[in-house]
């Protein structure tokens, strides 16, 4: 291995070594009178970064500083985090989970999984089959989908769907309608899955851009999307013009510098911040196999920055213009799949076979394109969060709303957030964050 690369650790080893050097966590709410730090101080491993971010980014924390330090045998950071409305972690039941997720526990026990909200499939569900779809984006597949498991008679307990870039991916899980349990038919899942794979297909045979797979288990939604549209490099090419002009509005700034005398790539971002945003780096520059040995993430509302020493596993640096240019993209994608412009529209219901079906029909009816959209189950409510555009990519006539309250309003919620991407104004904007997690607790006991 080259020098100053990540050393290689033997599984065994590595667990003896935090049974011996067990992580300590602390979570302080007296250091700092704005927000809550979460410090973790562990024996450094492949990934580490990446699990802690993930977890606190699966609790909806916002983290408005962060100091990283893993150069070496020892991992170190400190995070400055608040919850979605700016406050200190206060609640006893998240403070718990924290030092347990990120604890001695967490590494060796399925601790984390009980957690509510916070993984799709989790709460309310039991067993459930998992689907990936990849392929092309287009208007109204979206309803095409949802149209071939409705008609197959399967349940949608939960579902996460990106599009970036003309590519669309989506995580949906499902039950058997008669059992609610997971499907074990062989017959009846092949069945589903040429169907899905036929509406994916965009000309001919072009299997290329159409994928479809099933699983069994837990799978961290957000991480696998990412890596789903990475693998069918969304970054390549150029963006729609709804894309452009939200990284126009992010201010998005990606920069990669050589620091010579220590070996390292310095990547910089600075854009406007939003939630996850240091999730969505740090798993990016993780699946292009770069590892994290300094960080320093500051936000002074409404920007971000954040700056990475990195160095790639065989620890080389950045070394091309090529290699920094396809960083750049990666990360720029990255931030922009969860960045999706437009009116958010949030349906409450009462769950049933069909009914993601009949809710993306209408909106394919009234001309509407679903750019990003999370459906969950709590008990027998289904919360369905929609992203939307019209069909050329456009802002949302305000018309088209109402015509969506008068057909759907009698039997659904509706809640519509967000201004439309032409009004430039800041101010104008409405703050509210979209989080699954969030919006389950107005229904969680």
């Amino acid at each position: 291995m080259a020098s100053g690369g990540l050393p290689y650790f033997d599984p065994e080893y590595e667990s003896l070594s935090i049974r011996i050097n067990p992580p300590r966590v602390s979570v302080d709410n007296e250091s700092c009178g704005e927000c809550t730090l979460v410090k973790v101080d562990s024996v450094n491993k492949p990934g580490i970064l990446l699990e802690v971010v993930q977890i606190l980014a699966d609790l909806d924390l916002i983290i408005t500083k962060a100091y990283i330090s893993s150069d070496g045998g020892w991992f170190m950071d400190v995070f400055h985090v608040t919850d979605q409305q700016g406050n200190k972690i206060t609640d006893n039941l998240t403070i718990e989970y924290i030092e347990k997720a990120l604890g001695p526990k967490g590494h060796t026990s399925d601790e984390r999984k009980t957690w509510p909200a916070k993984r799709v499939g989790v709460h309310s569900m039991g067993d459930y089959t998992a689907i990936e779809l990849v392929g092309r984006d287009r208007p109204g597949l979206l309803s095409e989908i949802s149209a071939v498991i409705a008609n197959l008679q399967f349940n949608v307990s939960a579902a996460e769907v990106w599009t970036h870039n003309r590519k669309t991916a989506c995580v949906v899980y499902l039950t058997n309608n008669t059992t609610s349990r997971a499907m074990d038919d062989p017959a009846r899942l092949s069945a589903m899955e040429e169907k899905l794979k036929n509406i994916l297909r965009v000309c001919g045979d072009d299997d290329k851009v159409a994928h479809t797979k099933f699983s069994m288990g837990l799978t961290h939604v957000d991480r696998r999307l990412h890596q789903m549209l990475f693998a069918e490099m969304d970054y390549e090419g150029k963006g729609l013009t709804a894309e452009a002009d939200c990284a126009s509005f992010l201010e998005l700034k990606i920069s990669v510098d050589r620091c010579l005398e220590k070996g390292y790539s310095v990547v910089t971002v600075r854009c406007r911040d939003r939630p996850k945003l240091m999730f969505d780096i740090v798993c990016t520059l993780t699946d292009m196999k770069y590892v994290v040995f300094h960080a320093t993430i500051t936000s002074d509302r409404p920007y971000a920055t954040q700056e990475y020493y990195v160095r790639y596993v065989d620890g080389s640096p950045v070394n091309t213009e090529g290699e920094e240019e396809r960083v750049i993209r990666c990360l720029e994608a990255a931030i922009l799949r969860r960045a999706s412009e437009g009116l958010s529209l949030e349906l409450c219901a009462k769950d049933r076979v069909g009914l993601l079906s009949e809710v993306t029909r209408v909106l394919r009816e009234n001309g509407l394109s679903v750019s990003r959209a999370g459906v969950t189950t709590v008990g027998e409510q289904a919360v369905n969060v929609f992203y939307v555009r019209d069909a050329s990519g456009n802002p949302v006539d305000m018309k088209t709303i109402e015509r969506l309250r008068k057909e759907i309003g009698q039997t659904m919620m509706l809640n519509v957030k967000k201004a439309p991407l032409s009004s430039k104004a800041p101010q104008a904007r409405n703050k509210t964050i979209f989080s699954l997690g969030s919006l389950l607790e107005r229904f969680l006991p």
